[in-house]
């Protein structure tokens, strides 16, 4: 049966403080007979792997930021994303768009006159007639 005190010890070593004593023991023999810079550059090594993705991480992020721009399309006013300036179509009409600015401006081909039409209901159309109607009698 094993005593208290061994099953300690196995319990010390299972969780990792061994690996970091022997370690500082490696690290410190190797500073006396004067390698010390084997164990800076290690340091700076492991450093260098947990420093590495989180700067990466996070420029990846803000060039996101910087580039992707969610707006409205000027033609149906469906909301989607796209790279800043670049050419894409509208997913729901199909409509060329231009990303300038952080705005989705429509790409209109040369030669092509812009209209804008403005929806006259019938009613104020009958009442026109109407009052035509009455003065012309």
């Amino acid at each position: 049966m094993k005593s208290n005190f061994q099953t300690k010890i196995i319990n010390l070593n299972n969780s990792g403080l061994g690996c970091l004593l022997t370690f500082i023991i490696v690290s410190l023999l190797l500073g006396t007979i004067g390698l010390q810079w084997v164990v800076n550059g290690f340091l700076i090594f492991i450093a260098l792997l947990l420093i590495t993705p989180i700067i990466a991480i996070w420029g990846f992020r803000w060039w996101l930021k910087r580039i992707l721009v969610e707006d409205n399309c000027p033609v149906c006013n469906y909301t989607f994303t796209g790279f800043n300036h670049t050419d894409c179509r509208c997913p729901n009409c199909g409509e060329v768009l231009k990303v300038e600015h952080g705005k989705f401006i429509r790409e209109i081909p040369e030669g092509t006159i812009e209209v804008t039409a403005i929806d006259i209901s019938s009613q104020i159309l009958d009442q026109g007639e109407e009052f035509r109607m009455r003065n012309e009698e």
